[in-house]
């Protein structure tokens, strides 16, 4: 729960988690320690900060349970923004997964281009009549199960879409970040070919900043939003961006 904290918040405190988890100081200070060897938190005087808020990424089953009921909103919604018989790049994010999960279930003709091992996995078992795969291969990142690098960079660049389906790690005053720089290289390059380009976003998205620039707000068509205040959106609105609200 304190990893949790410090990736969305970026800090605690030890005396509030003391009274919050009705342990001991010594209990909090201990998890502290060990997370600060793990590399998830740096110690301070009375708590600790995420060593780099936006850096640490989590396992992708973890990522997948995160903000879950958000996810299946935007999932829902997004696979009423895809006709039959698109082409469509995918991220590796979860939102774009469960995306392409709802896409499935719908029985959605089109034709999927993923650098995601499991949006591969999760279209390769799939039934679903003229669903077409292409695996955009290059560099396995563990930490994500997808591939970045040259050779997916060069894969995208061999291919157009319809529309791309993605999120990122955060959004603000420097446009959209991703926790790591080859990761934001592949989303770059897929916004870079597809005629449209979908952003999935929840409220937590604006808590963030990544270490890598993927491109500024004029590089979206139509962002998908859930659980974002309305103050939030007046950004995306000046950038010209289509705004969805998932029901």
């Amino acid at each position: 729960m304190i990893a949790e904290r410090l990736c969305v918040v970026g800090s605690v405190i030890v005396a509030a988690l003391e009274a919050e988890l009705g342990v001991s100081s010594m209990t909090v200070r201990r998890d502290l320690l060990a997370l600060e060897r793990a590399g998830l938190a740096q110690r301070t005087h009375g708590g600790a900060v995420a060593p780099d808020p936006a850096r640490y990424e989590r396992s992708f089953q973890s990522r997948l349970r995160q903000a879950a009921q958000a996810k299946e909103r935007l999932g829902d919604a997004a696979s009423a923004l895809v006709a039959d018989r698109e082409t469509l790049f995918v991220d590796s994010s979860t939102t774009a997964y469960v995306a392409v999960g709802s896409l499935l279930a719908a029985r959605r003709r089109m034709t999927v281009l993923t650098n995601s091992v499991p949006v591969m996995e999760l279209v390769a078992r799939s039934d679903a009549p003229e669903t077409a795969l292409i695996g955009l291969a290059g560099s396995l990142r563990k930490a994500t199960r997808s591939f970045v690098g040259p050779q997916t960079i060069e894969a995208i660049g061999r291919h157009f879409a319809d529309k791309l389906l993605f999120s990122v790690t955060g959004i603000g005053g420097r446009g959209l970040t991703e926790a790591d720089p080859l990761e934001a290289e592949v989303k770059r390059a897929m916004a870079g070919r597809s005629r449209d380009t979908v952003l999935l976003l929840d409220g937590s998205k604006f808590e963030r900043v990544g270490a890598g620039g993927v491109a500024d707000l004029h590089a979206v068509g139509t962002a998908l939003v859930v659980d974002v205040a309305p103050e939030r959106l007046a950004p995306l609105r000046a950038a010209g961006i289509r705004i969805e609200e998932a029901p």
